[in-house]
């Protein structure tokens, strides 16, 4: 039995994709190892969004091929990366395998012919002579209806929460972003399907499911019409809430336009529905927006706020920003700074800004000094984390819904579980918890994670 070992850089979606390629290949008699030392099959699932993740796969890779060298494993990229340098990376790394992001679901049958090809191999003669010389298969080639292609899950023992992809594409084109070029266009799955995948996974125990799409909440704007007013994200979220035995619903990634008025609504009436949004930023600066293409100003974002806390004044909210875009004087950064202080955001994604090729943002004037980057990230980072620490200790003391996820990563004596506002609580607890959904009483935090007390409750 061929064992295979996946390893997934970059966003949640990125996490799914893995996942469909592991059970299609599961299905097909392989076995996953997460020993690469063992595989006969070793996947790269890559992430473009920044320099530093393709560096990360290049190197691993490099790394891979001199360790490997004779073992005739198959040595592959999918995903983003792949999507974008294709015949490139295949040459530049001679690996057997290069697909891209519509064409996860063509992987196993590529794996496959390769393995066979490698076994023809080395049960010929000339075999024993011959260079590590690699046949590679490279796709990158778009295919209608790839978004119908993410469905299948790998749950683990007792797993109780699951990504459902919604979607695939985006058709916005940030100047920064690389994603239209590696996702291609919005194209997304009928409500029916997704339901469906959502029920399946309730049956299998499942209680806590995140949508997932490049923009999520502009699904369906271009395939499927309103209905009573309700654009077609909203209809999904009402059919995915009506599945019983679903107890939590969440989704990201967003975009603040995709904020419409019955969006924000539903938040009201649909309880499943937790009390987080993820509301990109980017910049707090309306000049760095523009040169952004952020199609959003400062004011109207803090205004979406107030509508959004004003249905569910309890709404955690977390955002996404970009420090040392180009052209970013220090006036622009600490507009960013103000911006982070009023909404008081729970947590901040921070990256600072890395040239994409082909991206308009690439070639703009203006590119901001790496050491400048940086002193901006550590300076936002920290006022990031001053705030979210305000926002737990003043948790201290009062009972969260949570649903415990299991043994803590930091330490496997302790359980973990996320609140409703997906803030992390660390609790001593047994067997009986995992899985379930239960208010637990603040003891304490740490800053970056709360502490609590099921046995108060339990008495």
């Amino acid at each position: 039995m061929p064992k295979v070992f996946i390893k997934t850089y970059g966003c949640q979606m990125n996490e799914r994709d893995s996942e469909q390629v592991a059970q299609m290949l599961i299905r097909r008699g392989y076995s996953m190892t997460a020993d690469e030392n063992e595989a006969d099959v070793v996947l790269l699932n890559t992430c473009s969004v920044r320099d530093m993740a393709e560096q990360k796969a290049i190197g691993k890779m490099g790394n891979l091929i001199h360790r490997k060298r004779g073992q005739k494993a198959v040595l592959g990229f999918l995903g983003c990366m792949a999507q974008s340098r294709g015949p490139e990376l295949a040459k530049m790394m001679n690996v057997d395998l290069v697909v891209g992001t519509q064409k996860f679901h063509k992987v196993a049958d590529y794996v496959d012919d390769l393995l066979a090809r490698k076994r023809a191999e080395a049960e010929a003669e000339e075999a024993l002579f011959m260079d590590d010389v690699r046949f590679s298969i490279v796709d990158i080639e778009e295919e209608a209806g790839s978004q119908e292609t993410i469905r299948d899950h790998t749950l683990k023992p007792g797993q109780k929460t699951a990504f459902v992809s919604i979607m695939q594409g985006c058709n916005m084109h940030c100047t920064f972003c690389i994603v239209p070029y590696t996702r291609g266009p919005e194209r997304s799955r009928s409500i029916p399907e997704i339901v469906r995948e959502v029920e399946e996974l309730v049956a299998r125990g499942v209680k806590e499911v995140t949508l997932l799409g490049q923009i999520v909440n502009l699904y369906g704007r271009h395939e499927f019409p309103k209905v009573d007013g309700k654009g077609p994200f909203v209809q999904l979220l009402e059919a995915v809430h009506a599945v019983e035995g679903l107890e939590r619903l969440r989704f990201t990634s967003p975009h603040p336009i995709g904020y419409k008025s019955d969006l924000i609504e539903a938040f009201r009436y649909l309880p499943k529905l937790v009390e987080h949004v993820h509301l990109p930023l980017q910049s707090g600066s309306d000049r760095i927006l523009k040169r952004m293409h952020r199609t959003y100003s400062s004011r109207k974002y803090l205004e979406l706020v107030e509508r959004i806390r004003a249905v569910r004044p309890e709404m955690a909210i977390t955002t996404d920003i970009i420090v040392g875009f180009p052209g970013e004087t220090e006036e622009d950064f600490q507009a960013t700074c103000g911006l982070v202080r009023e909404v008081g955001f729970d947590n901040a994604f921070i990256f600072k800004y890395s040239q994409r090729k082909d991206t308009p943002a690439a070639a703009m004037d203006g590119q901001v000094p790496e050491e400048e980057k940086e002193r901006r990230h550590q300076e936002l980072l920290a006022l990031v984390n001053e705030i979210a620490r305000e926002k737990m200790e003043a948790l201290v003391g009062s009972h969260v819904e949570i649903l415990c996820e299991g043994p803590s990563k930091t330490n496997p004596e302790r359980l973990t579980g996320r609140t409703r506002g997906n803030k992390i609580v660390i609790f001593e607890g047994s067997d009986r918890h995992v899985g379930q959904v239960f208010d637990v009483k603040v003891t304490r935090s740490s800053g970056f994670s709360m502490y609590g007390d099921p046995a108060i409750l339990d008495a």
